[in-house]
Order: C-alpha cells, then sequence, then structure tokens
C-alpha cells in the first residue's frame, strides 16, 4: 500500500508498477536483442500480444506474488522465442513446422484467383495494396506475395530476381 487514500493509493500503485515493468520488457529487448517485436513471423506477433497483455496485467495486479508471475512469464516468453529463432536458422524441418509459406498472389501482371481464394485475400484488398504500393498499372506488377507475416508485399518494375520468390508457394487459377 502506497498511501491510506485509496484513489492515491491506486495512482501510485499505477505509476510504480507500469514503470516497473516497462523497465523489465526494456531489458529483456536489450538483452534478447532488437527482433524481439519484430513482425518477421507469426511466432512474432504472438510475442508482442502476449507481452502486451502481461505487461497490462503486471501493470494493474494487486499482489505482489502476481506481479511477479507477469514478470516471469514474460521472461519466459522472451526465453522461448530466442530459443525457437536459433532452432529455425539451425533446421529447415523446424522452420517448415514453425513457419507458414509466402504465397504469390499475382505473377506478371495476373492476379491468381485460386490463390486469393486458399488465402481467403479479398480481391479488393489486393488492389488496395496494389494502389498502396503505388502502381499505375497491372503490367508493371511483377509480383504480390502474403508474407508469413499476414504483410502483402508487392514487386513491380521492369524485371523481378528469382532469388526474392524462392521458398513461396505458387497456386494455380
Amino acid at each position: 500500500m502506497f498511501s491510506a487514500s485509496p484513489t492515491l493509493d491506486l495512482i501510485c500503485r499505477g505509476l510504480f508498477l507500469t514503470t516497473m515493468v516497462m523497465v523489465w520488457v526494456v531489458l529483456l529487448v536489450r538483452i534478447n536483442g532488437l527482433r524481439s517485436f519484430s513482425k518477421m513471423t507469426n511466432f512474432d506477433f504472438v510475442m508482442t500480444v502476449a507481452v502486451g497483455s502481461l505487461l497490462a496485467s503486471a501493470s494493474q495486479t494487486t499482489t505482489w506474488e502476481a506481479f511477479l508471475q507477469a514478470m516471469v512469464a514474460m521472461a519466459a516468453l522472451f526465453i522461448v522465442q530466442s530459443v525457437s529463432a536459433r532452432l529455425r536458422r539451425r533446421s529447415d524441418k523446424i522452420e517448415a513446422i514453425m513457419q507458414n509459406m509466402p504465397v504469390i498472389l499475382m505473377r506478371n501482371g495476373e492476379i491468381i484467383d485460386g490463390a486469393l481464394e486458399e488465402t481467403r485475400v479479398a480481391r479488393s484488398d489486393l488492389l488496395a495494396k496494389l494502389r498502396e504500393a503505388n502502381v499505375l498499372d497491372l503490367s508493371e506488377v511483377r509480383a504480390v506475395v502474403l508474407e508469413t507475416t499476414g504483410d502483402i508485399s508487392v514487386l513491380h518494375g521492369e524485371h523481378c530476381s528469382e532469388a526474392l520468390l524462392k521458398g513461396t508457394k505458387s497456386i494455380k487459377s
């Protein structure tokens, strides 16, 4: 208890616990590296959401035990992320198990309807991404890829290196 006044206690506790947990998260990110909150994989996305949830619960907790449990859970998430990243780098098999394959939605100016259907991407969403990428003519588009993170990459111009499409999944129209 920080104060005899319930309102002041609530404010002080919230400020103190939030500050402590934010310092803890910054420390964990410094130890784990810049990739901690990247969106490179679906696992990274889950990590970001989970840490946010734990941060919120830790800053609102009413007992030190619950606060410590949230801090330990955050550290565990960072450890699991670090270990899984190392395993994925070392083994293509583990990479295939943990990671979805990017899917080509459009190739050489042609929209692949089968890919849109399988990935549940609406044609209107694809067109919005093309506009966002400043595509002026569909014939300029070399490839559109639904990445493992859910982002859509638009590759346009004169030529597209096949190396950029290595590891992507092609679906028939």
